[in-house]
C-alpha cells in the first residue's frame, strides 16, 4: 500500500514514524514534511496544504492508496470530499463532519440535538450579547473563539474583567460563551468508520507555558498516555454516552465520519462531558499515542478510511506508559526565536527515547535550525509514569539547544497521586 502523509508536525513525525514500521506500508509519502519525517519517508515532497487540488494532484500522481491528513484545517476546508470523490481513500472526515472542530457552535447544537453531555452555553456576537451570556452564567466561565485556533482560541476567565478582555479582544467574531465545568481533563481518541466506532486510548496534556501549569495557553508543552485517570470504566461511559452518539448522529444525517475522534472531556462529579471535539490526533498527544501501538497501523487505518474497521484486526496497545516533554523556541507562545541551532538527537536517543521534530528546518550550512515555536518532542516510555518521565528528562538534557526551553513538570499532577 502506498500512504500519502500530511502535515509538517510532531504529529506528523510521529504517524510517519509509526507508519513507517507497517508491513502494510510498501511507500511512505510526506508533504511537506519536515528533516524529521525524512527519517522515516521514502520521500518527502514541496506542498501547499492550503492547495487542495495541489494535494488532489500529488496523490494521484504517486499512486497513492490512502491520504492521511494530519492537520485539521485541510479537513475544514473539504479535503476529505474531493480526495473521496476522486477515488482516493482518505484517513479524515468530510467537510460537514469536520465543523465539529471548525465550528465550537456546531459541535454545542449537535450535543443539543443528540443529547451529549456537555456544558451550558449561549452563541454571541459582540459585546452585548456576550454580556448577556456572561449575565447568566457568572464567573468563572469560559470564552470560546468559533472558529480554528490552533489550540489557543479558549480562555478560562475567572472574573467578569477578564471574560470582557476576551470578548473584546474578539471584536465580532463569533463565540461560544460557555458555563465553567469543574474536574480533571482527559483526552479520549476513538477511531470511527462511519458506522462504527472503537476506543482507542487516553492521553492528558499540559497546555499552559508556566510549570504548574500557569501562564498563557499554547499548542501543548508535553503529554503522556494512558491517562490513569480516565479509567475504563469512564472510557467506557464516555464512548456510550458522548462518542458512540455524535457517530451516529452524523451518519444518520448523511454525513458519516471516518477518522480519528479526539474528544475532549471534563471529568465532573456527574461522569464525562464533552469539551470540545477534534478532527485528528492531539499534538502532542499523538507522539505519545503512536509508540503504544502495537500491530499494522496502516491496514488499521486503511479500514477506517474504507468503513471496514468492523472487519479489521483490533489495534492492540502495548502495556506502556509513555511521555513526551516538548521543547519549545525561547519567546513562545508570542514570539518564539527562529534560527537557533539543534545538535544532539542522536545522543538523546541512545537509550530508546524517540526525538520527534516539530519546528524545524535545514539551516543554510546543513545544519538542523529552529523554524517554529514548538521545535522538538521528547518522548520516551517506561513500565510506569515515573520511569517514562525520568527517561525522557534525561534524553532531552543531551539536547544542545540554546534558544530553547521546556516545562519541568510535565505529569506533576498524575505524579502526585502516587
Amino acid at each position: 500500500m502506498k500512504i500519502l502523509l500530511l502535515g509538517s508536525g510532531g504529529r506528523e513525525d510521529a504517524l510517519a514514524w509509526r507508519l513507517s514500521q507497517c508491513p502494510s506500508c510498501e511507500q511512505l509519502d510526506v508533504a511537506p514534511g519536515n528533516p524529521g519525517m525524512e527519517r522515516w519517508a521514502d520521500a518527502r515532497h514541496d506542498l501547499d496544504l492550503g492547495d487542495l487540488n495541489a494535494t488532489i494532484k500529488l496523490a494521484q500522481d504517486l499512486g497513492s492508496d490512502l491520504v492521511v491528513v494530519g492537520p485539521e484545517a485541510p479537513l475544514v476546508d473539504g479535503l476529505g470530499d474531493m480526495l473521496r470523490d476522486a477515488g482516493i481513500a482518505c484517513f479524515g472526515p468530510d467537510k460537514e463532519p469536520s465543523q465539529l472542530e471548525g465550528s465550537k457552535g456546531y459541535t454545542k447544537r449537535l450535543c443539543a440535538e443528540a443529547g451529549i453531555p456537555t456544558a451550558a452555553f449561549d452563541e454571541v456576537r459582540g459585546m452585548e450579547a456576550a454580556c448577556k451570556a456572561l449575565d447568566r452564567f457568572g464567573c468563572p466561565v469560559v470564552v470560546k473563539a468559533d472558529g480554528l485556533a490552533g489550540g489557543k482560541g479558549v480562555t478560562v476567565a475567572m472574573s467578569r474583567d477578564e471574560a470582557e478582555k476576551a470578548i473584546e479582544e474578539a471584536g465580532d467574531a463569533p463565540l461560544v460563551i460557555e458555563e465553567f465545568l469543574e474536574g480533571e481533563e482527559a483526552s479520549l481518541f476513538a477511531l470511527v468508520d462511519g458506522e462504527t466506532a472503537v476506543f482507542l486510548a487516553s492521553a492528558q496534556d499540559h497546555k499552559r507555558v508556566g510549570e504548574g501549569d500557569t501562564g498563557p495557553n499554547t499548542g501543548g508543552m508535553g503529554a503522556y498516555s494512558p491517562a490513569p485517570v480516565l479509567t475504563d470504566e469512564l472510557a467506557e461511559q464516555a464512548m456510550r454516552d458522548i462518542v458512540i452518539p455524535t457517530a451516529k448522529h452524523l451518519a444518520d444525517k448523511g454525513h458519516p465520519y471516518r477518522g480519528v475522534l479526539y474528544a475532549g472531556l471534563m471529568l465532573t462529579e456527574d461522569g464525562p462531558k464533552l469539551i470540545e471535539y477534534n478532527v485528528r490526533f492531539g499534538d502532542p498527544e499523538c507522539q505519545v499515542v503512536m509508540p503504544r501501538i502495537a500491530g499494522d497501523l496502516g491496514e488499521i487505518l486503511m479500514a477506517v478510511a474504507t468503513g471496514k474497521l468492523a472487519e479489521a484486526d483490533d489495534l492492540a496497545l502495548e502495556d506502556a506508559h509513555v511521555m513526551t516533554v516538548v521543547l519549545c523556541a525561547k519567546g513562545y507562545p508570542a514570539s518564539p526565536a527562529k534560527g537557533g541551532t539543534i545538535s544532539g538527537i542522536e545522543t538523546a536517543e541512545e537509550n530508546g527515547a524517540i526525538i520527534f521534530q516539530a519546528g524545524t528546518a535545514h539551516g543554510e550550512d546543513g545544519a538542523l535550525v529552529a523554524s517554529g515555536g514548538r521545535v522538538l518532542n521528547v518522548t520516551a516510555a517506561g513500565a510506569d509514569l515515573k520511569e517514562a518521565r525520568d527517561a525522557a528528562y534525561v534524553a532531552l538534557d543531551k539536547i544542545d539547544f540554546a534558544d530553547g526551553f521546556h516545562r519541568g513538570d510535565i505529569g506533576w499532577r498524575e505524579l502526585e497521586r502516587h
